[in-house]
């Protein structure tokens, strides 16, 4: 979840609030006129509102887990978790997005849409196999740790 969440923020910040390469309804309302670029920013706000919960939801979680006497992951278990979290959220959202839907695009020029949103998939994937290895090296620490106190289970 705090990857989805925190994805979805570099996502929303970098490529629509700094780079401007689009909004989330920028194939659908035009962003060259004032109304447009309106609905294009409301938009995005309810995005950003959306991932601001996934954080939201993911530290709720985590609460409940350590207040449950639940060891806390390592370092390299948790970062594994958010670049997964990550990955996945730019896999569903190039594909439901980008690709389904059609709502926006990465970006639509240099090379056309269709490049960018396949490196932003591409990106997905890599973040996904990233992750997914950090956060097995991050268990097997964590079992280490465990086994040297004892808690094996």
């Amino acid at each position: 979840m705090y990857g989805i969440g925190l994805g979805g923020f570099v996502d929303g910040i970098v490529l629509h609030q700094l780079l401007q390469w689009h909004h989330l309804l920028s194939s659908e309302e035009s962003t060259t006129t004032v109304a447009g670029l309106e609905v294009n920013i409301l938009a995005d706000g309810f995005f950003h509102v959306l991932t601001w919960l996934f954080v939201v939801g993911a530290s709720l979680v985590t609460l409940a887990q350590w207040r449950q006497g639940r060891l806390a992951p390592s370092w390299g278990f948790h970062l594994g978790g958010v670049l997964v979290g990550w990955g996945g959220f730019n896999l569903v959202e190039g594909l439901v997005d980008h690709q389904l839907l059609g709502i926006h695009h990465v970006r639509d020029d240099l090379g056309g849409p269709l490049a960018w949103d396949l490196g932003f998939l591409a990106l997905g994937v890599l973040l996904v196999v990233v992750g997914l290895l950090v956060q097995r090296r991050g268990e097997r620490t964590m079992a280490a740790e465990a086994a040297d106190r004892g808690t094996v289970g």
